[in-house]
């Protein structure tokens, strides 16, 4: 089965920036959705963006929307989320997702997906 490897996670005040990265194995890369799900203690894991490797379109929560920009680099099978204007409700565990055949109107169903990051955490502080 293939791997998703994460980067990017850390610690930075309201109104900084931080860039997650998330990089698969070519088995799983191609014609896929990749995207991020967060979760915090005691919630269920939310889609935050997902983005269609193999063209657009992009999906986004309404809770990042307009701040948050997830992208791909197909040379390196890497997909991005570039996270601006962060809060301090975007303190989350920030998980890689992949799934086969696209993304769609079920993009951020959990139990569509088919292989999962390891994780990465994100802090916001006021």
């Amino acid at each position: 089965q293939g791997q998703l490897v994460e980067s990017g996670g850390g610690s930075v005040q309201a109104g900084g920036s931080l860039r997650l990265a998330c990089a698969a194995s070519a088995d799983i890369y191609s014609g896929s959705c990749m995207g991020w799900f967060r979760q915090t203690p005691g919630n269920e894991r939310e889609g935050v963006a997902a983005i269609y490797t193999a063209g657009l379109p992009t999906y986004y929560s309404d809770s990042v929307k307009g701040r948050f920009t997830i992208s791909r680099d197909s040379d390196k099978n890497t997909v991005y989320l570039q996270m601006n204007n962060l809060k301090p409700e975007d303190t989350a565990l920030y998980y890689c997702m992949a799934r086969r055949y696209g993304c769609g109107a079920t993009w951020n169903s959990r139990q569509r997906v088919d292989v999962w990051g390891q994780g990465t955490q994100v802090t916001v502080s006021s």
